[in-house]
């Protein structure tokens, strides 16, 4: 059985000292071969981060990533939120004790536990001026804006809890409004998934179609001038296509073409793994473990922490961000949060009409194992993958310690904290399986 215990390594968030290691010398892109995480004399940089992990301390390299660098010209790489003035206060809007609607129906009146054994790292409480004023104005976007859901819905907007799921994945963001380009495009990718593949109206049927409709407006069309205007028209059409077309341009005017660009490609394998496991659906096929990791590598949260830097207000260069090494951290990141998801969801997927593919079930059915038994091995595999992912962070920390670099690798690392902390504390959407 997975230990219970929460990581050694402490917290993204943490406000612990950390002294501060410089890195070996290494060459920079475009200036030869880098060192990968396994060359040179001694220990590879996974190895000692693996060894420092299970003598319950941070490796060197892993405090370099949490704690950032130091010296001369070096305060804004770190995360620490700028101050600004605060919201001017709407009437009506919060609750009576100061808490926003939105964010008090994602709670029970507790924290939520965590999933014994899982690996994860405790974070700080979201700045709640900040998740107020993201709530109130997603929620202004979704309804005013986008026309994103009718009436009856309600409920379920306010219990997904997006202005605490934002503020917690990015207390680097200098204001509410880097924040709230993350969160549109959050909100909207829902909205895609509910409407045209979950429970919301969706269907396997015919979904290649609706997406690669809805993907034009990420990507736009570039076709006659007859026929435009009526592709023009049909990014209105549905509710999930105007949310994607209104969040998408709020990015454009908020980050740079690359980062824009890129965005656009993580959404394209988000898609491409919504496809496959609408394939499986329509054939009733499960997948052996090993495939199913490979569709959960396409249909994850990738594209959210992609917006680390933007949402940050600084720009990861494009060079830097296609290196293997770092293509790899980011894909680790997003398959580890993603499983994340598959646990702390797993009794609301049961509840669910049909079968619903996610780790544990997909395990229990290939590997002839109980549930409680498939259950745990998923949280032993999440394990492996949130260790590799540090691993590799950390090679690359060593690797290319530039500023910016460490800057997007400790801001990835504090979004999956992040989204771990929303998946834990959101018992509005999730309740644990009774494995222990």
């Amino acid at each position: 059985m997975p230990d219970p215990r929460p990581s050694p390594l402490p917290s993204s968030l943490s406000a612990t000292a950390l002294p501060f290691i410089p890195a070996p010398a290494a060459r920079l892109p475009g200036a030869g071969a880098v060192a990968g995480p396994h060359d040179g004399p001694g220990d590879a940089p996974g190895e000692e981060h693996a060894r420092a992990a299970a003598a319950g301390r941070p490796s060197p390299a892993v405090e370099l990533i949490l704690r950032g660098p130091s010296g001369l010209g070096t305060a804004g790489l770190h995360l620490a939120r700028r101050e600004e003035p605060p919201a001017p206060e709407v009437p009506g809007t919060p609750a009576a004790d100061g808490t926003p609607a939105a964010d008090k129906a994602g709670e029970t009146g507790e924290a939520g536990n965590p999933i014994p054994g899982l690996y994860h790292h405790p974070v700080a409480e979201p700045d709640p001026v900040r998740t107020e004023e993201v709530s109130r104005r997603i929620k202004a976007w979704a309804l005013d804006e986008v026309e994103l859901y009718p009436e009856e819905w309600e409920d379920q907007f306010d219990g997904f809890s997006v202005g605490r799921y934002m503020v917690a994945c990015h207390p680097d963001a200098p204001t509410v409004e880097h924040l709230m380009i993350a969160a549109r495009l959050m909100v909207a990718e829902n909205a895609v998934d509910d409407c045209y593949c979950e429970d919301h109206g969706g269907s396997p049927v015919g979904l290649g179609g609706r997406l690669l409709l809805a993907h034009t407006a990420l990507d736009a069309l570039h076709t006659t001038q007859e026929y435009e205007p009526a592709w023009a028209r049909s990014l209105h059409a549905d509710a999930p296509r105007r949310a994607y077309r209104s969040a998408m341009e709020y990015l454009v005017q908020g980050a740079g073409p690359s980062q824009a660009d890129r965005f656009r490609h993580d959404m394209a394998r988000l898609h491409m793994g919504y496809l496959a496991e609408a394939a499986w659906a329509q054939t009733d096929y499960v997948p052996e473990v090993w495939e199913y990791l490979a569709m959960r590598q396409f249909n994850n949260f990738r594209p959210c922490p992609t917006l680390t830097d933007t949402v940050g207000g600084y720009e990861l260069p494009a060079d830097l961000h296609a290196r293997p090494d770092m293509q790899r951290v980011i894909a680790l990141a997003g398959n580890a949060t993603t499983l994340v998801n598959d646990l702390y969801s797993y009794t609301k997927e049961l509840a669910s009409p049909g079968r619903h593919l996610n780790l544990p079930v997909v395990i229990a059915e290939r590997e002839d194992l109980s549930e409680r038994e498939a259950y745990l091995k998923a949280v032993e595999v999440h394990n492996d993958l949130m260790h590799r992912f540090e691993a590799e962070a950390a090679a690359v920390a060593v690797a290319c310690p530039v500023p910016s670099v460490l800057r997007f690798l400790r801001g990835v690392a504090v979004w999956v904290d992040g989204n771990h902390y929303w998946h834990q504390t959101n018992t509005y959407r999730y309740s644990l399986p009774d494995f222990w």
